[in-house]
């Protein structure tokens, strides 16, 4: 039987990334602290698999109650909830959506639905996570409950509903203990719950800090606050489906490998097995060596032109599965991380054929559009080697429309 793999977590730290590994009996135990700010600055990762907490600020939170209790309808639910907010998740950049249960009533249930942002550059690891998950999840909290920490100098904090995240959030304070702007945050934050329906009564108030105090929480909100440091990560349970596009696309390299190492296995083997019946045949009969040798020397040279054409050709079908610079889902990724953030810039169709990619879309304002032609001509985004054709964009009482096109010098003409 093979060994378990072991699983090492990536955490967001007071100051920087922290990396966890996990120990014989189960738990993590700190591995680094103080790491760089940006994850792919991150070095000496352990092997095995790799989990990777999102901080509090690279998602959206948006807990509420569903007039359901069936659990397939929950990811729809979520969805219409997110878009009622506004808060879209970027359709090209991969599974930036979950939804966790909270809790259930007779008739309804209460669901956090969570949106990752895009990740930018520098926000993913070297080496691809097998999961991700967000910070909030990892921490084990008792009943209802309110804590608050610091993630890359900033205080967050997350509320739990029988020691299940309810809510999270990042505030704009730095200072050494939470102050009254983050406590104003955190009653704001408690105030639009019970509107909706869902409000908290938190028996407790964690504040996890090695060097710091309770600051302005410790009366604030009336209840007991607590000074600790902050507990230990865990895997959280249920696992999350969360997965940016970036990961999907180097699992897919991964497994690109792996067919072109399993076919050269193959002809390897087969080669091997030709090899090994001619031997076996001339060991036998040692009578008949040489007319079994000019039958060899006649039979093999046009097997192997057969076999070497016929492989040929199938790997020509797979062109844009084993290149990566062709590949319909690598280009399309790298064509949402050329989109000007935060803009309001959106593609309505990609069209991307061998050679030739055509984007249409739409913006509020003619400026983003022009950015993302500046993009896509850079290497930054890996689409230099097309040639950009920019049709001027087109303006409506709805915004501004536009036509992309883009082909490389040997693509073949429509």
């Amino acid at each position: 039987m093979s060994k378990q793999q072991e699983t090492a977590l990536l955490v967001p730290g007071p100051r920087g990334w922290e990396i966890w590994k996990q120990a014989a009996t189960g738990g993590f135990v700190q591995q680094s602290a103080d790491g760089p700010a940006r994850a792919s600055d991150l070095g000496g990762l352990p092997g095995g698999n790799l989990t990777m907490l999102f901080p509090v600020r690279g998602m959206h939170a948006l807990p509420f109650k569903a007039a359901s209790t069936d659990d397939s309808l929950f990811e729809d639910l979520a969805a219409m909830h997110a878009e009622r907010l506004g808060v879209r998740a970027d359709p090209m950049a991969g599974q930036l959506t979950d939804t966790f249960v909270v809790g259930k009533e007779e008739e309804s249930a209460t669901l956090l639905c969570v949106v990752l942002k895009s990740p930018g550059d520098g926000d993913l690891p070297p080496r691809s996570p097998k999961e991700f998950d967000i910070s909030p999840r990892a921490y084990q909290v008792q009943g209802e409950a309110v804590a608050a920490w610091k993630e890359f100098e900033r205080w967050v904090f997350a509320f739990y509903r029988n020691g299940k995240l309810l809510y999270s959030q990042a505030t704009s304070s730095s200072g050494p203990s939470p102050d009254a702007s983050c406590l104003r945050e955190i009653q704001l934050a408690l105030s639009q719950l019970a509107i909706q329906g869902l409000a908290l009564r938190p028996e407790v108030v964690h504040v996890w800090s090695a060097d710091g105090d309770a600051g302005s929480l410790a009366s604030g909100l009336g209840v007991p606050a607590r000074l600790s440091p902050r507990p230990d990560p865990v895997l959280p349970e249920p696992r999350s489906k969360l997965l940016p596009a970036d990961v999907r696309a180097a699992r897919r390299a991964q497994r690109e490998r792996q067919q072109k190492i399993a076919i050269a296995a193959v002809m390897a083997i087969a080669y091997l097995g030709m090899a090994g019946w001619f031997g076996y045949g001339l060991w036998k009969d040692k009578n008949g060596i040489a007319k079994l040798k000019a039958e060899a020397d006649g039979i093999l040279p046009a097997a192997d032109r057969v076999a070497y054409e016929e492989h040929k050709a199938k790997w020509a079908e797979l062109d844009l599965m084993v290149d990566i610079e062709k590949a319909p889902v690598e280009l399309m990724s790298r064509v949402a991380k050329a989109i000007p953030p935060n803009t309001g810039l959106r593609l309505k169709t990609a069209e991307i054929n061998a050679g030739q990619i055509k984007l249409v879309g739409e913006a509020p304002q003619a400026a983003p559009i022009s950015q993302l032609s500046v993009n896509l001509g850079r290497d930054s985004f890996g689409l230099s080697q097309y040639q950009w054709d920019n049709a001027s964009p087109t303006n409506s009482n709805k915004g501004w429309s536009f036509v992309i096109t883009g082909a490389t010098e040997d693509a073949e003409s429509p």
